[in-house]
C-alpha cells in the first residue's frame, strides 16, 4: 500500500512539473496557482522572477469564517476566485496565466478560474 501511495505521488509531481513549465508568472502577468486540500482551497498569485508572492486567497481567511459557505464548496471557490481577481485590480494586474497543478480544469478550479474572469481578470 505505501508503494502504490509513493507511485501516485510520483505520478502527480510529474503531472505537476509538465504544466508548470510551460507556465511561467512575471511581474505584469503572474502566476494563479490554485490548491486544493482535503478541507480548503488555496489560490496565490506569484512573481516567479522574483520568487514571492503578490496575492492570495484562502478559505482559511477571515471573510471565510464567517459566512457559512462550506470549506471545500463551490461557493467558496467562486468567493475565492472574486476575491483574488479583486485584490489583483488593486496591484493593477489585469492578465495571468493559470496553474491548474496536478489537478484536473474541471469542478472547484474551474469555478475558481470562472469567477476570476468574471470579476475581470484576463487568461
Amino acid at each position: 500500500m505505501i508503494n502504490d501511495l509513493v507511485k501516485r505521488n510520483v505520478r502527480r509531481r510529474r503531472r505537476m512539473m509538465r504544466v508548470r513549465k510551460q507556465v511561467r508568472g512575471t511581474a505584469i502577468k503572474p502566476r494563479l496557482s490554485v490548491f486544493k486540500s482535503n478541507m480548503h482551497i488555496f489560490a496565490q498569485l506569484i512573481d516567479d522572477e522574483q520568487g514571492f508572492t503578490l496575492a492570495s486567497a484562502g478559505t482559511v481567511m477571515k471573510d471565510f469564517r464567517d459566512k457559512k459557505l462550506g470549506k471545500k464548496s463551490k461557493d467558496a471557490a467562486q468567493l475565492i476566485g472574486v476575491k483574488l481577481a479583486e485584490a489583483a485590480k488593486e496591484k493593477n494586474i489585469t492578465s495571468v496565466v493559470f496553474d491548474r497543478g496536478f489537478n484536473k480544469y474541471h469542478g472547484l478550479l474551474a469555478v475558481v478560474a470562472n469567477a476570476a474572469r468574471e470579476t475581470g481578470l484576463q487568461f
